[in-house]
């Protein structure tokens, strides 16, 4: 069984920048790729960003230049650095890990960007 806690979502401005966090724990293969996904009110979910247990990354157009994400693959933990936000980017964001098949999801954390 695989947990996935998300920490920093909130309320930030046009323009401003969030950090999300998120932990795994439970058993965990060391070859794994992490990702934020987010799902915005009357849309469906989709991929803001991933990145491999060797590092390589992938983004959605839309926030290529302005989010970053990384990882610290001993302590299974994924982070999205958020930078110039807007306020097409409110949604929920879950953390997933993908291994084996299997992709698991955190609960959400929310993010508001006002305009």
């Amino acid at each position: 069984q695989v947990q996935l806690v998300e920490s920093g979502g909130g309320l930030v401005q046009a323009g401003g920048s969030l950090r999300l966090s998120c932990a795994a724990s439970g058993r965990i293969f060391s070859i794994n790729t992490m990702g934020w996904y987010r799902q915005a009110p009357g849309k469906q979910r989709e991929l803001v960003a991933s990145i491999t247990s060797g590092g390589n990354t992938n983004y959605v157009d839309s926030v290529k230049g302005r989010f970053t994400i990384s990882r610290d693959s001993a302590k299974n933990t994924v982070s999205l650095q958020m930078n110039s936000l807007k306020a097409e980017d409110t949604a929920v964001y879950y953390c997933s890990l993908f291994y084996a098949g299997i992709n698991y999801w955190g609960k959400g954390t929310l993010v508001t960007v006002s305009s």
